[in-house]
């Protein structure tokens, strides 16, 4: 998650006082600056095809992304549209836990992955993740809440495209219906749903979303799988001297992704 400091600079020009609109997104794994509608964010060896991704999602009728904007003339900062709205940060807000949510996030999810299907593919790609068979469409990575702007209480769009590649459909709705869903282990108190709920809202999810027969039985071992893939690429990026990912360990994130991967694939596996 990330959370908001919101910075107000200030400079004297002619005798007049100038308030910038800047805002820093502190937290997450990036620190992230909003100058007006201009999103600055680090640039990685992925960037420039996040760009073109995104450009591709627009020329291709997808609203749902911001528009990109380029690097900057050294190359270290990424430029993309600024969507304004509120980000699901809060697991429990109402936005975030209603059927009408869940049915548009799994709207938007399927429009953004027919959208990506199309994008032409170079040989000189590159992606943060590594690209998955069968490589259907570009998935997005990380389609939780907090990477996705809500406007009047419905998803509206995505965010945070660092974590796009290749890979099935059903790696990035799993993912996504576990944190929509949600699909949390009951020692998640605060955020955990009774079982025949949860039940529920994953079947809305998956018969919004259009998942196929197979790929609804398949649902909940891609989900545990998700959740332990995640554990091995956070405690990679440890090893490697991230310290975003060094928090997430200490914070415990990998314990309750494991706990709740173990869940998943014994409580909904052959429920769907």
């Amino acid at each position: 998650m990330t959370d908001r400091e919101v910075v107000a600079d200030r400079e004297v020009v002619a005798d007049r006082e100038v308030v910038e609109d800047r805002e820093v997104f502190v937290g997450g794994v990036n620190e992230v600056v909003r100058e007006g509608g201009l999103v600055r964010r680090p640039a990685g060896a992925w960037s420039a095809t996040v760009q073109r991704l995104l450009a591709h999602l627009r020329e291709a009728g997808f609203t749902g992304a911001p528009r990109p904007h380029g690097l900057s003339e050294d190359g270290t900062e990424e430029r993309v549209e600024f969507l304004p709205g509120d980000v699901g940060h809060d697991f429990a807000a109402p936005q975030v836990r209603s059927d009408a949510s869940l049915i548009a996030m799994a709207q938007l999810l399927r429009a953004f992955h027919d959208a990506s299907a199309r994008f032409p593919r170079e040989p000189d790609d590159h992606w943060q993740l590594p690209p998955r068979a069968p490589a259907e469409v570009i998935c997005h990575g990380d389609a939780a809440t907090y990477n996705t702007v809500f406007a009047d209480g419905l998803p509206v769009a995505l965010i945070d495209f660092d974590t796009a590649h290749p890979a099935p459909r059903l790696w990035d709705a799993a993912y996504t219906a576990y944190r929509f869903v949600p699909l949390y282990a009951p020692d998640e108190t605060e955020h955990t749903l009774p079982v025949p709920e949860a039940l529920r809202r994953l079947r809305v999810f998956a018969d919004t979303y259009g998942l196929s027969d197979a790929e609804r039985g398949r649902l909940p071992a891609v989900a545990a799988e998700r959740l332990t893939w995640l554990v091995t690429w956070m405690h990679h990026q440890a090893a490697a001297g991230h310290p975003a990912f060094s928090r997430h360990i200490a914070e415990g994130h990998d314990r309750r992704c494991l706990t709740d991967a173990h869940w998943i694939g014994r409580t909904f596996t052959g429920r769907l």
